[in-house]
């Protein structure tokens, strides 16, 4: 009998318990740098692009680093202080020092975030500020009477900050007075909550009519003979093989008042000639076309699931005196859940993505918060508001996604 004092040994003398903790080491790095690349890829392509992303949306230095003079008076400064010579002095300054390192278009664009027209208004300034002298408020208001106007200033002040909130502000329609204070911004002005409520609405409404539609298709799929499901999952796969640009401008010849669908309908007599339907450039048209094509993303996830369901559950239900209804709706549909939870959340989070369908087909009333947010990055090139919109954008399919794992379970989630 071994006595327990004893240490047990490898064939080369070491502890065992020291040579299995130094081949476990080795193991976890060796799985470490199996994973290591796909860590990378995750690391460099999604969760860098997001970080930077968020401190975009409350970062923004262009103006705070090329007006030194001027931040230096705010902080020394309240909101609400008189703009005093020493004010107009500061300003003065950093427009000689905009001037000289030609960053007064950089500087005015940031202001020109809050006001329009701002962004001429230092660049034109900058150019003559060298032949500035003292009194510098008379001669600046000279120069240009919108340097009396307190909305430049206040704008101004809220810029002198890298660090700021009024991005968010702006993505929910609030903006700063003359003191400084939160308030709403001008009724005829207000878009971003008009946008955001019409696509989470519209996002919930395609959601809704894939899993209508996908259902009872997953189904055949599931219990078809393998040749016709097979057929038939081929004409569901169809659309991945045609370009999105393809699909989405047969949609526009389709709906279009002179389309396709309204000459049918004038011919067959359901309408006549001055009744064509608006179809297109509108949200109607967004629907029909974003759902035809992330229709196929809810089949799948249901037919993965289906396909698992065995026929005999539902047939002995019905053997001890269920109806169809009661055993699909106790006995088949319960089983279904993860596919449709699945589904309907990988639809939902693609179209609250989505904005080349909106922009083609939707018109005015059909553009989703996606629309304006290209429209930031690509036109206005205030990156700082998009990246705010597309914070919150993501903070909402986030919730969605906390919702699902509290009703369904991630564990249970089947993608295919």
């Amino acid at each position: 009998m071994t006595d327990a004092t004893t240490i047990l040994t490898t064939a080369d003398g070491k502890p065992l318990k020291a040579a299995l903790a130094a081949s476990l080491a080795v193991r976890r790095r060796r799985a470490l740098m199996l994973v290591a690349p796909l860590f990378l890829f995750i690391l460099i392509s999604f969760i860098v692009p997001i970080g930077q992303m968020l401190f975009k949306s409350i970062h923004n230095d262009t103006f705070s680093k090329n007006a030194p003079a001027l931040v230096e008076w705010f902080d020394a400064n309240p909101a609400g202080s008189a703009l005093d010579e020493s004010a107009y002095a500061a300003l003065a300054s950093d427009l000689v020092l905009m001037r000289d390192k030609k960053t007064a278009g950089e500087a005015g664009t940031r202001i020109n975030y809050d006001i329009a027209g701002t962004r001429s208004l230092f660049t034109g300034s900058a150019r003559s500020a060298k032949k500035l002298s003292a009194p510098y408020k008379e001669a600046l208001i000279d120069l240009d009477a919108k340097w009396a106007d307190p909305a430049i200033w206040r704008a101004m002040r809220s810029a002198s900050s890298p660090y700021t909130i009024d991005f968010y502000l702006a993505a929910n329609d609030f903006t700063r007075d003359d003191d400084g204070s939160i308030t709403t911004v001008p009724e005829g002005q207000a878009i971003y909550k008009k946008l955001m409520s019409r696509t989470l609405i519209m996002s919930l409404e395609i959601t809704a009519i894939c899993l209508l539609l996908g259902f009872p298709i997953a189904h055949l799929l599931a219990t078809l003979p393998m040749r016709k499901a097979m057929l038939l999952m081929i004409l569901v796969l169809l659309p991945f093989w045609t370009s999105l640009l393809v699909r989405t401008t047969a949609w526009m010849v389709l709906l279009q008042s002179q389309g396709v669908l309204n000459d049918l309908m004038v011919w067959a007599g359901i309408i006549d000639e001055e009744g064509r339907l608006q179809m297109i450039y509108n949200e109607t048209g967004t629907i029909v076309a974003m759902t035809h094509i992330l229709l196929p993303f809810t089949i799948l996830p249901l037919y993965s699931v289906m396909k698992t369901i065995p026929p005999s559950y539902v047939r002995a239900a019905r053997s001890l005196g269920a109806t169809s209804w009661t055993a699909f709706r106790r006995v088949y549909l319960p089983q279904t859940l993860p596919g449709i939870g699945a589904g309907g959340l990988l639809v939902f989070i693609l179209a609250m993505g989505y904005y080349i369908t909106p922009a083609l087909v939707g018109g005015a009333d059909g553009q989703m918060i996606s629309n304006m947010i290209a429209f930031h990055m690509q036109k206005s090139l205030n990156w700082s508001l998009a990246a705010a919109l597309a914070s919150q954008l993501l903070a909402v399919v986030l919730v969605f996604f906390w919702i699902y794992d509290k009703l369904v379970g991630i564990d249970k989630m089947k993608l295919g």
